[in-house]
C-alpha cells in the first residue's frame, strides 16, 4: 500500500485484539497512513499493515502490527481502496487466483512426481544400495527369513542328501564376474507354490515345489544363478529402499509407521523387479551358465515351464508374479551369442 492524498472510506468492524468487543469504524487512507474513526480511533503507517490474500468469497482482513484486525462490510469497497493505494498481491497469490496457473502447476507437480518415481527414485535407491556396506545390507535383511518361515514357509521335505547335492553343484559353478556376493542357500516348502528369491541377508531361498517342477538339476542351477544375479546387483535392496521411501512418504501423510516396519518381510515376496533388473539377472545367469559350459536351454526351460503353467491354469505362478517372464525374455536369451 502506497501513500497518497485522502481517498474513499470503507465501513467495517475493528477488533483490538485485547477484548472480544466489535468496534464499528470507518477506514480511510491519508498521508500514507490508515486511519480508523468511530467506536475506536487509531492511525498506523500502511507499511506496518498486513493485507490478507484475496479469495473468491471471504473478505480481506487488515492486520495491524499489534495483531488488531479490520474487516470490511463491503469487500468490493476495500478492494477499490487497496487498488487506489497501489497495493498489489504477490505473484504466488495471483497464480492461485488463476485457474490456468493452477492447472499448469498441477500438471507440473504430477509430472515431477511421476518422473521422480520412475527415474530419480530408482537412481537414488541404486546409489544408496551400492554405497551401503555389505554388513549393513546383511543387517537390513536379518531376521527376514525367520518372519517368512513363520508366515509362508515350512521345513523342506527334500532329503538332506538331495539338498546337499544341489547346493554342492551350485557351489562348484564359477561366477561370471569378480566380486560375487557371499550367499547362503536354503530350501523350504512353500504355501504359495514354486518360488525362488534372494534376500538382502544373502539368503537364496529355493522351494521344494520349484525343484520338483523343473525336474532338471541344471534348470535349478540356472534359477539359482538368476537369483545370485539379483543378489550381486543388490536388486531387492534397491527395491526395498524405493518401497520404503514411498511408504514413508505415505506414512507422513496418513500415519501408522508400525505397519510399514511389520510389512517389510512380506513386501520382499511381493516386490516386482523392473525390466532392467530382470535383464541384468538374466544376463548374469546366462553368463554364469556359459562360464561353466552349461547350455542356455536350461535357463529357457525355467521360464517356458512356468509360462506353461500359467497358460494351462490361468494362474500366474508365484515366481512369475515377482519375476515377470515373457516371450520377449525368452527371445532375448535365444538371441544371446553362444560360445563355440
Amino acid at each position: 500500500m502506497d501513500s497518497g492524498a485522502a481517498m474513499g472510506t470503507v465501513a467495517g468492524r475493528y477488533y483490538d485484539g485485547v477484548t472480544s468487543r466489535v468496534h464499528r469504524v470507518v477506514l480511510r487512507v491519508e498521508g500514507g497512513q490508515a486511519c480508523l474513526e468511530g467506536d475506536a480511533e487509531r492511525r498506523a503507517p500502511l507499511d506496518d499493515i498486513r493485507v490478507s490474500e484475496r479469495t473468491t468469497h471471504a473478505p480481506r482482513r487488515l492486520t495491524f502490527a499489534d495483531e488488531a484486525v479490520f474487516e470490511p462490510d463491503d469487500r468490493h469497497a476495500l478492494e477499490a481502496l487497496l487498488l487506489a493505494t497501489g497495493h498489489r498481491d504477490g505473484s504466488v497469490v495471483r497464480m492461485q487466483q488463476s485457474w490456468r496457473a493452477v492447472l499448469v502447476a498441477s500438471v507440473v507437480l504430477v509430472a515431477v512426481l511421476v518422473l521422480g518415481y520412475l527415474f530419480a527414485l530408482p537412481a537414488g535407491a541404486n546409489l544408496v544400495a551400492r554405497m551401503l556396506p555389505v554388513a549393513v545390507e546383511r543387517q537390513l535383511g536379518q531376521g527376514m527369513l525367520d518372519v517368512l518361515d513363520r508366515r509362508v514357509f515350512a521345513p523342506s521335505k527334500l532329503s538332506a542328501s538331495r539338498r546337499d547335492e544341489l547346493a554342492q553343484a551350485f557351489a562348484r559353478l564359477a561366477p561370471p564376474e569378480d566380486g560375487a556376493p557371499a550367499y547362503h542357500l536354503v530350501f523350504r516348502r512353500s504355501r504359495i507354490g514354486p518360488n525362488a528369491f534372494a534376500l538382502p541377508s544373502g539368503d537364496i531361498v529355493m522351494t521344494d515345489e520349484m525343484v520338483n517342477l523343473l525336474e532338471d538339476d541344471k534348470a535349478v542351477l540356472a534359477t539359482l544363478a538368476h537369483e545370485l544375479g539379483h543378489l550381486h546387483e543388490r536388486h531387492l535392496t534397491r527395491r526395498l529402499i524405493q518401497g520404503s521411501v514411498v511408504a514413508a512418504a505415505i506414512t507422513v501423510v496418513a500415519g501408522d509407521a508400525g505397519s510399514l516396519l511389520a510389512g517389510l518381510p512380506t513386501l520382499a515376496l511381493d516386490m516386482h523387479y523392473s525390466r532392467e533388473a530382470e535383464q541384468e539377472a538374466d544376463d548374469y545367469a546366462a553368463a554364469m551358465l556359459q562360464q561353466n559350459g552349461i547350455g542356455l536351454a536350461h535357463l529357457e526351460r525355467v521360464f517356458a515351464t512356468l509360462e506353461d503353467i500359467e497358460k494351462e491354469n490361468g494362474v500366474m505362478p508365484a515366481y512369475l508374479s515377482s519375476h515377470p517372464a515373457s516371450a520377449e525374455r525368452l527371445a532375448r536369451l535365444r538371441q544371446r551369442p553362444h560360445p563355440h
